[in-house]
C-alpha cells in the first residue's frame, strides 16, 4: 500500500480551491472540508466516471445508504478497477511481445507504402518485375555516379600532389609528363565545372542565353557598385581583428560588413591533453580510410582489452571518457565482438537526445557493415528502427523507460550502457534507480554508466562504490576569448563573429555556434545566407548547416559531411553538440552563453521553457569542441567577470526543476508505489512530488489511496504528457478518437506549423486565417492536417498555404504510432465532425489549464488566479471568449496562452466535477462580462 503517496495526496486534498463570487475580490478562497464534504467528493468522483455521464445533482440516491455501505461500494469499485487494470496490463504485454516479431519497423507511412508496392510487384507478372528492376538500377546508378566522380577526382589530385612532391620534371619520362599535364587539365576543368555549378545554384532565377554569359555577371556588378567599393573596403578593415595566429591579409577582398566588430580580450588558453605529434587527418582523408583503420585512430582503441577485462570482472562499471574518444560508438561494438550477444541477447545504449541516438546508430551500422535497423538499430519517441535481428540498440533514455513497462527485468539485454550520464536529464536520473535495482536480482546483466566529465565519484558512490574505468581523451590547446563588454544582442554578435572569423582566419577550420533552439537557429541561418548571397563570389564559400532535434534525420547528417577544401562550414547547433555529437573539423567555437531549459513552479503549477545562462561545466565542454582535431579558438560572447560570478559551477539536475507527473506515472505503472522514497541520485523536492501526485489524482490516473487505476494504465502507454494521454483516452467516450489523435500529433511536433517569409507576410497571414475556426486553435490544427490529407499529403499544397511540410510529415508519423497504440490499449478508432465533443475531449485532459475573462478584461487561470494573455497568433485573439482552455503557457514579455480553445463552464462540471466546485463555476459564469473596449496598438501587434 503506497502510504506515503496517499499521505501526500491527503495533505493536498484537505483544502479545495474555489473562486470567490464577490465582484470586489478576485482572490482564491480556501475552505476546509468536513467529513461530509469528503464523502460528497467521493460520490461526485464516482458519478463523474460512470458511463451514463449523469449530472452531479442526480446522486441523491447514494445518500440513503449508510456511511459504511458507501465505503463498501467505493472499496468494491476500486477492487474491480484494479482487477480490470491488471488484466489490461497482461493483454498489453502480450500484444507488445507479438509486435516484436517483425522484420523491420518502418520510419513513416510513405516508406511502408513504397515497401508494399515493391512486394506487390515482385509477386506480380514478369513484366512488372522487369520494370521494378529497371527502376532500381536507375536509382542505384544515380547514387553511384556522384560517388565515382568524387573518388576519381580525389585520386587525380593525390597523383598530381605526390608526383610533384617526389619527382622533378627531369626525372619523368615524356609519357609521364604528358599524363601529368593531362591530369592537371582534367582537374582544372572539373574545378571550373564545379564553380559554374555553384554560380548557377546561387542564381537560380537566371536563365542564361547565348547573348550573355554567367561568368560576366560579377564584372557587371562591379561596374554598378562604383564608389561604394571604397566604403566597403574601409568597413572591412575596421572589422578586422588580430589574434596572433596566422591572420590573413584581406586587401584583395571587397566585402560589405555593416556591423561593428566584436572586441575580444586577450586569450586564456585551455591546455591540451595527450596531443599527438603526427599530423591530423582531414575529414576527406578520414573518409578515404577504411572503416577499420578509422576505428583504430580513436583514443578508446588502445584500451579495448583493458575495457573488456574490466567489464568481465565488474557487474557495474563507471566509464569516464572525453567526448570524441569513441566510447559511444566503439564500446558497444567491442562487447558485441566479445560475444555478449549470444543466445539472442542485446546490447543497449541510451542517449539523452534523439539526434544523438539516430546519428550514432547510423555510424555504427556502417562500421558493422549492416543495414540500419538490422543488427544495429535505434528507437526514439514516435520512431522505431529495429527488428528482431537487432543486437546493438541505441535509444533515448525515455524510450528505455517505456521498454521497462513491458520488460521490467530487461531480460533481452546482456549489457545496458547509460551514456552521457553527466547531463543528468530527468529520464536518466530515474533510470539510475531502476537499473540499480535490476542489477541486484540479475547478476548476469552488465551495467555501464558513461560520463564525459571527471566528476564520477558521485556515480560510483550511488552504485555501491562501483569501480571507475578512465579512458584518457585527446584534446588540443584551445585559446578562449571573452568580450570586453556585455553584448546587448548575443545573436547578432554571434553572426558578426562568424563573418569576422571567415574573413580573417585561413582555411581549413569550421565554425560551431551554440544557440538555444530551433527558432534562433533558423533566424541566424536565414541572416547568414542573406549575407552570403549578397557577397557572392567575393568571399570563399561559407556553408551554413543547422542541427536541432526536430530536423529530419537526412538533414541532420549534413553536419558530418566533409567540408570542401576551398570552403568553410558553420554549424548552428543547440547544446546537443556539447557532448552528445562529435563533429570533426571544428576549429572555432562561438558561445553566446545561453541554453534553453524547463523550469516548473509546483505552487502555481506553471511550467516554463526559459533561456538561462549556461554553467561553467557546460561552457568548458563547449570550448573543448574546438580542440578535437587541432589547436582551436573559442569566442565567448560574455565577459570574464560574467564567467566567474554569474555562471553556476554545475547545471541544476532536471529532476529538481521540472514537472514529475509523467515519470511518476511511469514508476507507478512499473509497480513502484513508494515514489517518495524511491532511490534517487538527487531527490526532487517533496512539493514537486506532491504536486505530481495531485495532478495524476485529478486526472483519474490514481485513486484516493494513490493506487494506479485502469485509466492510468491506459494513459501510461502513450508517450505523451499525462494531460494529453487523458485527452486521447477520453476521446473514446465522445466518439472522436480519429480527430483527437490528429490534434495530439500536431501538438506533439514541437515545431512551427506555419511560416511567414519576410517578402510575403500578408499572403502568409491570409493563408493562415483560411484555416481558422471560431472554436479555437486545436480545431485550426485539425483543419490543416485534414486538408493536407485531402491533398494527398502534397508538398506543393504546403508551399501554396505557407505550411511547413517537414512538420506535417512528422505529425503524420506520430499519428500513425498513436493509432497503433489505440489498438494496443483496446480503444476503437472513431470519427465525429462535430467540434463540441472534440472540445469536450480536450477539456477532459486539460481542465487544469482553464482560464476565464474577468471584469477588467484580463484572463486569469481558474486554478491559481494567474494573469495570462491569448497569444496574438491565436484565432481567438480578437474574439476573447468567456472561458478558454490552453495547451501551454509561454513566457516572453507577458504570459501567453498557446493553442487556445473555447469551452463552456458547464463542460468543466461534466469532465472534472471532482476538481472544481460546481456552485462557484456557475457563479463566475453569471458575472457580467467587461464592456467592449478598443484595443491598444501593442495588443493588436502580431508577434
Amino acid at each position: 500500500m503506497p502510504n506515503d503517496a496517499a499521505a501526500l495526496l491527503k495533505r493536498y486534498n484537505k483544502t479545495a480551491k474555489v473562486i470567490d463570487d464577490s465582484d470586489s475580490d478576485d482572490q482564491v478562497v480556501t475552505i476546509k472540508k468536513s467529513k461530509s464534504v469528503s464523502k460528497k467528493h467521493m460520490r461526485k468522483r464516482k458519478h463523474s466516471e460512470s458511463d451514463d455521464d449523469q449530472d452531479l445533482p442526480q446522486a441523491s440516491s447514494v445518500k440513503e445508504t449508510t456511511g459504511y455501505e458507501e465505503l463498501d461500494i467505493i472499496e468494491k469499485e476500486e477492487e474491480d478497477d484494479i482487477r480490470e487494470r491488471d488484466a489490461l496490463d497482461q493483454r498489453i504485454r502480450l500484444r507488445n511481445n507479438l509486435s516484436q516479431k517483425k522484420v523491420m519497423s518502418f520510419r513513416d507511412a510513405k516508406e511502408r507504402e513504397e515497401a508494399q508496392k515493391r512486394l506487390n510487384v515482385l509477386s506480380g507478372t514478369a513484366k512488372d518485375q522487369r520494370e521494378i528492376v529497371k527502376k532500381m538500377r536507375e536509382e542505384s546508378r544515380k547514387k553511384y555516379l556522384p560517388k565515382r566522380k568524387e573518388d576519381k577526382l580525389y585520386e587525380t589530385r593525390r597523383y598530381i600532389e605526390e608526383t610533384e612532391k617526389y619527382f622533378n620534371e627531369e626525372e619523368l619520362t615524356e609519357r609521364e609528363r604528358n599524363e601529368l599535364e593531362y591530369k592537371k587539365t582534367v582537374l582544372k576543368f572539373a574545378d571550373q565545372f564545379e564553380d559554374a555549378g555553384k554560380i548557377v545554384k546561387q542564381k537560380r532565377y537566371h536563365l542564361p542565353d547565348a547573348s550573355k554569359k554567367i561568368i560576366d555577371e560579377p564584372e557587371e556588378e562591379e561596374r554598378r557598385m562604383g564608389d561604394a567599393r571604397r566604403w566597403e573596403e574601409e568597413q572591412l578593415h575596421s572589422a578586422m581583428f588580430k589574434l596572433g595566429a596566422k591572420d590573413r591579409k584581406a586587401d584583395e577582398l571587397d566585402i560589405l560588413l555593416e556591423d561593428l566588430k566584436v572586441d575580444f580580450t586577450e586569450a586564456v588558453t585551455m591546455s591540451g591533453e595527450n596531443e599527438e605529434k603526427k599530423p591530423v587527418l582531414s575529414a576527406l582523408e578520414k573518409k578515404k580510410l577504411s572503416l577499420a583503420e578509422t576505428r583504430k585512430t580513436l583514443p578508446v582503441y588502445s584500451f579495448r582489452d583493458e575495457f573488456l577485462e574490466a567489464v568481465a570482472d565488474n557487474q557495474v562499471l563507471i566509464v569516464v571518457a572525453e567526448t570524441g574518444s569513441g566510447k559511444t560508438t566503439q564500446l558497444p561494438q567491442y562487447l558485441y565482438e566479445a560475444g555478449y550477444c549470444k543466445d539472442g541477447k542485446r546490447i543497449g545504449c541510451t542517449q539523452p537526445r534523439r539526434v544523438a541516438a539516430m546519428s550514432v546508430a547510423t555510424r555504427v551500422a556502417e562500421e558493422v557493415g549492416t543495414k540500419l535497423g538490422h543488427e544495429v538499430g535505434y528507437t526514439i519517441r514516435f520512431e522505431d528502427c529495429t527488428s528482431e535481428k537487432t543486437r546493438i540498440k541505441y535509444m533515448t533514455d525515455g524510450m528505455l523507460l517505456r521498454e521497462l513497462l513491458n520488460e521490467p527485468d530487461l531480460g533481452t539485454y546482456s549489457v545496458m550502457m547509460i551514456d552521457e550520464a553527466h547531463e543528468r536529464t530527468l529520464h536518466t536520473d530515474i533510470l539510475f534507480g531502476l537499473v540499480k535495482d535490476i542489477a541486484k536480482f540479475r547478476p548476469d546483466l552488465k551495467l555501464l554508466i558513461s560520463s564525459a566529465t571527471l566528476d564520477a565519484d558521485k556515480f560510483s558512490q550511488f552504485f555501491d562504490d562501483a569501480n571507475i574505468f578512465k579512458i584518457p581523451g585527446r584534446r588540443f590547446p584551445v585559446d578562449i576569448f571573452y568580450t570586453k563588454a556585455p553584448e546587448a544582442d548575443p545573436l547578432k554578435a554571434a553572426e558578426t563573429t562568424v563573418l569576422q572569423i571567415h574573413l580573417t582566419q585561413g582555411l581549413p577550420g569550421d565554425i560551431l555556434v551554440f544557440l538555444t533552439g530551433q527558432e534562433e537557429i533558423e533566424s541566424m541561418e536565414e541572416a547568414l545566407n542573406e549575407r552570403i548571397k549578397h557577397l557572392g563570389k567575393r568571399i570563399k564559400q561559407l556553408i551554413v548547416v543547422p542541427v536541432y532535434a526536430n530536423l529530419p534525420s537526412e538533414l541532420q547528417q549534413k553536419i558530418f559531411e566533409p567540408t570542401p577544401s576551398d570552403a568553410r562550414k558553420v554549424v548552428l547547433a543547440t547544446n546537443i553538440a556539447e557532448t552528445s555529437v562529435t563533429i570533426d573539423g571544428i576549429s572555432y567555437v562561438i558561445d553566446p552563453g545561453f541554453v534553453k531549459q524547463n523550469s516548473y513552479d509546483s505552487r502555481s503549477g506553471v511550467e516554463h521553457l526559459q533561456i538561462v545562462t549556461v554553467s561553467k561545466a557546460a561552457a568548458n565542454q563547449r570550448a573543448g569542441r574546438a580542440g578535437r582535431t587541432g589547436p582551436g579558438k573559442c569566442f565567448r560572447l560574455y565577459t570574464p567577470h560574467a564567467y566567474k560570478n554569474e555562471l553556476d559551477d554545475q547545471p541544476i539536475p532536471e529532476i529538481q526543476r521540472t514537472n514529475l507527473a509523467n515519470v511518476i506515472l511511469m514508476l507507478l505503472t512499473l509497480g513502484i508505489d513508494d515514489v517518495v522514497h524511491f532511490d534517487y541520485l538527487d531527490p526532487p523536492p517533496n512539493e514537486t512530488v506532491a504536486a505530481a501526485l495531485e495532478h495524476l489524482f485529478a486526472l483519474g490516473a490514481l485513486n484516493h489511496k494513490g493506487i494506479l487505476t485502469k485509466l492510468g494504465r491506459r494513459m501510461a502507454e502513450f508517450p505523451c504528457d499525462p494531460a494529453m494521454s487523458k485527452m486521447i483516452v477520453m476521446a473514446e467516450k465522445y466518439g472522436c478518437t480519429s480527430e483527437i489523435i490528429s490534434i495530439a500529433s500536431m501538438l506533439s511536433v514541437n515545431a512551427a506549423i506555419f511560416y511567414r517569409p519576410k517578402n510575403q507576410i500578408i499572403h502568409a497571414d491570409t493563408a493562415r486565417k483560411g484555416f481558422w475556426s471560431p472554436a479555437g486553435d486545436h480545431i485550426t490544427l485539425l483543419h490543416v492536417y485534414e486538408r493536407w490529407k485531402e491533398a494527398n499529403y502534397s508538398v506543393q499544397w504546403c508551399v501554396d498555404n505557407f505550411v511547413q511540410y517537414r512538420t506535417l510529415k512528422r505529425a503524420r508519423d506520430i499519428r500513425d504510432q498513436l493509432e497503433a497504440l489505440l489498438e494496443k490499449v483496446e480503444i476503437a478508432l472513431t470519427s465525429n465532425d462535430d467540434p463540441t465533443p472534440i472540445r469536450k475531449a480536450i477539456a477532459s485532459g486539460f481542465f487544469y489549464n482553464i482560464a476565464a475573462l474577468d471584469k477588467t478584461g484580463a484572463y486569469k487561470t481558474v486554478r491559481n488566479r494567474h494573469t495570462v494573455q491569448i497569444h496574438p497568433h491565436s484565432s481567438l485573439f480578437e474574439d476573447r471568449p468567456r472561458w478558454v482552455i490552453y495547451h501551454q503557457l509561454m513566457a516572453t514579455t507577458k504570459e501567453y496562452m498557446r493553442e487556445v480553445i473555447e469551452v463552456e463552464s458547464s463542460w468543466i462540471n461534466e469532465v472534472a466535477p471532482h476538481y472544481y466546485k460546481t456552485f462557484h463555476l456557475d457563479e463566475m459564469a453569471k458575472k457580467k462580462m467587461p464592456k467592449s473596449m478598443g484595443k491598444s496598438k501593442n495588443d493588436l501587434e502580431r508577434d
